[in-house]
């Protein structure tokens, strides 16, 4: 199965996922261009192919993920302000590392929990 993203300013609005048949080119491969006219054929738009495993384009194309033409790479919106842009990954990364003194417990569960708070731009104990 094939996923394509359909972009409204380089924002992905919806994913639809269609069947590789529908991107054969005329030699019997896989075509992107041919994947993107069935889309545009079927639903109108601007449409790019994503890959559901992130093997290509850095990231899943994500419903209101930005698709950054000059990386060539599905970008999630950002999470806190002062996150950080990992140019290699194209995923935010906090500026703080999140705690290491998290044990899991017998029942598998950790025995602490922390969430992000962007007012004191560290992690807090929940």
């Amino acid at each position: 199965m094939a996923h394509f993203a359909q972009l409204e300013n380089n924002l992905v609005i919806q994913v639809i996922v269609i069947n590789n048949n529908d991107i054969i080119d005329e030699l019997g491969n896989e075509s992107e261009a041919v994947g993107i006219q069935f889309c545009t054929n079927l639903l109108g738009g601007e449409w790019i192919q994503t890959s559901y495993n992130g093997s290509f384009r850095k990231n899943y194309g994500g419903i209101g993920y930005n698709y950054d033409t000059t990386r060539d790479a599905f970008i999630e919106p950002q999470p806190y302000p002062s996150w950080i842009l990992d140019e290699d990954t194209c995923q935010y990364k906090n500026p703080i590392p999140y705690p290491d003194d998290v044990l899991l417990g017998e029942d598998g569960m950790p025995n602490k929990y922390y969430e992000w708070d962007e007012s004191a731009t560290s992690w807090i104990e929940v």
